[in-house]
């Protein structure tokens, strides 16, 4: 299991893969607005996304739990 957290605060924007995807190393799972930036956020290992810690339209903090890829 590879948990994937939050470089910086931010707000996610678009979540752009669903629980049960299968995702590609340096897919991107979402992407997070901080200082009218776009940041995607991508997947660090190949495997599936197991969870989906945040949703659209959260605020998250540096270091939050945003997803898990197994």
């Amino acid at each position: 299991m590879t948990e994937v957290n939050a470089d910086l605060s931010a707000n996610v924007w678009k979540i752009v893969v669903s629980e049960g995807d299968v995702v590609a190393a340096d897919d991107t799972l979402m992407i997070l607005e901080s200082m009218k930036m776009e940041i995607p956020v991508e997947a660090p290992v190949a495997g599936t996304v197991v969870s989906l810690a945040v949703a659209e339209g959260d605020t998250i903090d540096e270091g939050a739990l945003l997803a898990t890829i197994e």
